[in-house]
């Protein structure tokens, strides 16, 4: 896969500012264009790279440890269909989480 495949992107929000620079340092947007694609709408629910279409972390509480769990279920369920109320067009998804203080990115 290519970055360009990548139609939806479930990735570590802890922090508002994450939303618009974790994309940018996966490479499936360019640098600086995090905050534009949100603004455009091209990260929304019907834009052309939803992110976050769970919500986000804080949604689920942050549940640390197991967020990435459920960041990579989220990312099953939207590829299956089974996304209900929040399903988004999508062939191919990543799942992005930091844990151990930004020591480790899966």
């Amino acid at each position: 896969l290519k970055a360009g495949d990548i139609h939806l992107l479930e990735t570590h929000d802890a922090f508002s500012n994450l939303e618009w620079s974790n994309p940018e340092d996966l490479g499936l947007l360019r640098a600086g264009e995090g905050v534009l694609a949100a603004r455009r709408g091209d990260t929304d629910m019907g834009g052309r790279l939803p992110i976050n279409p769970s919500g986000g972390l804080t949604a689920k509480g942050h549940p640390v440890g197991a967020t990435g769990l459920g960041q990579v279920a989220e990312v099953y369920w939207q590829l299956a269909g089974e996304a209900k109320g929040r399903q988004v067009d999508a062939a191919a998804g990543m799942a992005h989480s930091i844990g151990g203080f930004g020591a480790s990115v899966f």
